[in-house]
């Protein structure tokens, strides 16, 4: 089994070294645009499977996509970070020329690889990268949720002083402020949180998830790395493990939710075909009133990619 990671950033490096030491891969092949630097990574990476015991062969390369031929797993971290005084649309155009480049060379050399995509605007660039691969649903979407939910269940443990190991939770929608926690659906080995914490507790820890990347941001001066690379990494995982693992991933719909062609968060189960199935769970008026709202949000930001005529 080979795994590649495009963009050996913070991001794609992190979501290399934890494939790396999970050691189902045979292989995991690190590119980038610059220089040196997915070589460096890797042989850095590689240098530690002495001490933390794994075979996986990690390499890198500088945009030879021919050392990504055959893969089973592409990950997509590529992109810039929105910068001063560039605006939304500015960024939405560059990181989608980059996703456009990126998954059109994959899939040249593993036009059966299953795509996930990290780049963002997320939900935008899943939609770009699905549009360009021009392979089904199954096969391109994004991690967005994986994270999300990780981060409400690291709040969830503080707040409770409880393992995290012991949370299960679940959101929808746009990864960003208008994500959907669903605390109905969030227990704590099997108990409900609603009967754990009282409401007000809850929505101040809905608020704090939504703005999880933001808090990063203004601690670090840029967004994290250690949490998406290894979200990204355990989508991977389930999809090469055939795990069957239900998580919720941004993917097109196609009439779930009452949505169509539109790039959302909602649960699906990942196994080796990728996307098995899409799970449409039974929401409240709130939850739907809520998930409407980040998907006219999501909606807004597609449309501002469709105005520029790249694909």
């Amino acid at each position: 089994m080979k795994v590649t990671v495009v963009g050996a950033g913070s991001v794609g490096a992190t979501c290399a070294d934890v494939l790396a030491q999970k050691d189902f891969a045979k292989e995991v092949v690190l590119l980038d645009i610059k220089e040196n630097y997915a070589e460096g990574k890797a042989l850095d990476i590689w240098e530690s499977s002495a001490v933390n015991y794994y075979d996986t062969r990690v390499n890198g390369s500088t945009n030879d996509y021919t050392k990504t031929k055959d893969s089973d797993v592409i990950v997509i971290t590529s992109g810039i970070p929105r910068k001063p005084g560039m605006s939304r649309d500015d960024l939405i155009s560059t990181n989608a020329k980059i996703v456009k480049s990126v998954t059109a060379q994959v899939v040249e050399h593993s036009p059966e690889a299953i795509i996930i995509v990290v780049s963002n605007p997320l939900d935008v660039m899943t939609y770009a990268a699905y549009l360009t691969a021009k392979k089904p649903r199954t096969k391109v979407f994004g991690m967005a949720g994986v994270l999300d939910t990780a981060r409400f269940r690291a709040f969830l443990a503080n707040e409770l002083d409880v393992s995290p190991k012991d949370i299960q939770a679940l959101l929808l929608g746009g990864h960003g402020d208008t994500m959907v926690p669903l605390p109905r659906f969030t227990t704590i080995a099997g108990i409900p949180v609603t009967d754990l914490l009282d409401n007000d507790r809850i929505d101040a820890i809905v608020e704090r998830t939504k703005k999880g990347g933001g808090e990063i941001v203004n601690l670090l001066g840029t967004s994290g790395w250690y949490a998406p690379g290894a979200a990204a990494a355990q989508m991977v995982e389930a999809i090469l493990k055939d795990s069957k693992r239900i998580f919720p991933v941004c993917t097109m719909l196609e009439g779930e939710y009452g949505m169509n062609n539109i790039a959302l968060g909602v649960p699906v189960k990942l196994g080796k075909d990728g996307i098995e199935e899409v799970i449409e769970l039974k929401l409240n008026d709130e939850e739907m009133k809520l998930m409407k709202e980040s998907a006219e949000h999501v909606k807004s930001v597609m449309e501002v990619l469709d105005k520029m005529d790249l694909f």
